[in-house]
């Protein structure tokens, strides 16, 4: 099984995100960008859902930073984010995310991209 790294600080999302996959993927879930790079470098998830918006480190520099570690450059990131603004998903791409989708989540949309980043 697959193991997907939730990083998002708001408790729905978290739980829509974890009824969403917790059937066909093992989550790890972290609140905060510094705890999501703590998570991804002893985790070494598959994939990595990261919010941009987040306490700490925000979702860009965590994602810069798993980015720059050797042992977790090659995970996927998938940024998700609320406040998708005209060139945040250039953005996002410039920090390291390798994919990008805005919330609400849509369901169909998620599960192409982890089949795309994870098959």
């Amino acid at each position: 099984m697959k193991t997907i790294l939730i990083v998002e600080d708001v408790e729905l999302n978290r739980d829509l995100l974890t009824q969403l996959l917790e059937d066909d993927y093992a989550l790890v879930l972290a609140v905060d960008g510094g705890a999501g790079v703590a998570m991804a470098a002893s985790h070494a998830p598959d994939l990595i859902l990261m919010d941009l918006s987040l306490p700490v480190i925000d979702g860009w520099e965590a994602t810069r930073r798993i980015k720059a570690d050797p042992a977790t450059a090659g995970i996927p990131v998938i940024a998700i984010t609320a406040n998708a603004m005209s060139g945040d998903a250039d953005r996002a791409k410039a920090a390291g995310c390798d994919d990008f989708m805005t919330k609400p989540v849509d369901e169909d949309l998620l599960f192409a991209k982890l089949h795309h980043w994870l098959d």
